[in-house]
């Protein structure tokens, strides 16, 4: 069991390695040029995401779509993954993640074009569309689609299902001292609740759960760093001194240089906001949009709040309370720096990762079961989720190293085949964004 860690960590690593990174922040560079810098109509997109109105074909409103995305991708990532980041790279990672979410922000719009662009409505007559259907009916190639579809079921229950639903009980039985059996039975509950109704009944639970658990984390994040605003300017000058010179040997901290602070920085913030991994296009396809584009400016708000507003308030939360320097790591580290806000701080935190995590269980639901649509047609959809709702209780009570080794590589597997579409469609990305965007037709429907 021992070398089965050790194997899959290895190959963890090689998977995530200088290729895969490079190839996705290379993505992200390229399309934010071939777009013309699509990222300065995020207020354009901002305003249209919180449209909840009935747009055209779809089974679910814009909003539904990207609280929907949003609750599979703002999870732990964005509270101890920024904390694991400032703990390998420095405080200089921050910076390092924040700029791949705003370069981000084009891929997240150019995966949600095409997705809405070669979506199909099936024979119950729902939407169904992503990267797997982008491959087949864009590129002509079946073969990286059905590639694609495997590696995101699979990676579904891993990182989606078992690790979260284990994250919430853990913190739980640390925090309450209540067993992960208690936890587990009531999460498995809820995620039946919730998930059996299908993508309708998943939409109307994001679009009240995670406005709320955003804005709460949110405050949390401001008021911590107004108790402490006069060490907030060096912190930042720290930050970015940090993200092109590294950082020396402090205390407890082992030091970091800039390759490391590069790394890590881009590498969590990948893995927070998702961008070039080809899950959030899934739901981006079940949306009611009048045409590809209102629906890929909606989708690129996701990475917007994710990684350019949650993850820099985390590290800048995390670099400010000095914590790091003792040569704390991960959750032990976010919960320290939370710490600075006596009693309401910690409430905070396991509110935050309790509804964070909760959400991504729910999000990502949706993403395995229309993978598994794809490769089984539409008889698979209900046993799925049943599935899904028994793998809850599993992870509940399990150590789950193995599991998240495998649930990394399958995650990095994934973006490979939706980043080759990218890279070749880009002109069509490009049509379509010149078609209704640059031409004023943003209104205009498909049909016209």
């Amino acid at each position: 069991m021992h070398y089965l860690e050790n194997l899959l960590q290895q190959t963890s690593d090689f998977v995530w390695g200088i290729p895969l990174l490079v190839l996705l922040f290379g993505t992200h560079i390229f399309l934010t040029f071939r777009l013309k810098f699509i990222q300065r109509y995020i207020g354009k997109a901002i305003k249209i995401s919180f449209s909840r109105s009935r747009e055209g074909e779809g089974d679910i409103s814009q909003f539904g779509a990207l609280t929907t995305a949003l609750a599979a991708t703002i999870g732990t990532g964005n509270i101890v993954g920024v904390a694991t980041a400032v703990a390998a790279g420095g405080p200089g990672a921050v910076l390092w993640m924040w700029l791949t979410g705003v370069f981000g922000i084009a891929t997240k719009y150019s995966e949600a074009v095409l997705s809405v662009k070669y979506r199909i409505t099936t024979k119950n007559g729902l939407m169904a569309g992503g990267p797997m259907y982008v491959l087949e009916r864009g590129l002509k190639k079946k073969w990286l689609a059905v590639i694609f579809a495997v590696f995101t079921a699979i990676t579904a229950f891993g990182i989606g299902n078992m690790v979260q639903a284990n994250s919430i009980s853990s913190l739980v039985n640390e925090t309450f001292k209540i067993s992960p059996w208690i936890t587990g039975a009531v999460m498995t509950v809820l995620t039946g609740i919730v998930i059996i109704g299908g993508i309708k009944s998943i939409a109307s639970v994001c679009e009240k759960l995670v406005p709320f658990m955003a804005v709460f984390y949110i405050l949390g994040c401001i008021l911590l760093l107004i108790i402490n605003f006069n060490s907030l300017p060096a912190t930042i000058q720290l930050i970015f001194s940090s993200a092109f010179s590294g950082h020396a040997v402090v205390g407890g901290f082992i030091g970091a240089g800039m390759r490391e602070a590069i790394r890590y920085g881009i590498a969590r913030g990948l893995f927070s906001n998702e961008s070039g991994l080809g899950s959030a296009p899934i739901v981006a396809a079940a949306a009611q949009t009048k045409n590809p584009i209102r629906q890929a400016l909606v989708s690129s708000t996701g990475t917007f709040w994710d990684t350019v507003v949650v993850c820099a308030l985390t590290g800048l939360v995390v670099v400010n309370s000095g914590e790091w320097i003792k040569g704390l790591n991960g959750a032990s580290l976010t919960k320290a720096a939370f710490t600075d806000l006596p009693i309401i701080g910690p409430i905070v935190l396991t509110i935050g990762l309790l509804t964070f995590v909760f959400s991504t269980i729910l999000g990502w639901s949706y993403y395995g079961e229309k993978a598994a649509e794809y490769l089984l047609g539409e008889k698979i959809i209900k046993p799925y989720r049943w599935l899904w709702v028994v793998f809850v209780m599993i992870g509940s009570v399990l150590s789950l190293n193995i599991v998240w080794s495998f649930a990394d590589i399958t995650n990095g597997l994934m973006a490979i085949p939706n980043l080759i579409s990218l890279i070749f469609l880009n002109g069509v990305i490009v049509a379509e964004t010149k078609k209704y965007l640059w031409s004023g037709n943003i209104d205009k429907p498909v049909s016209d």
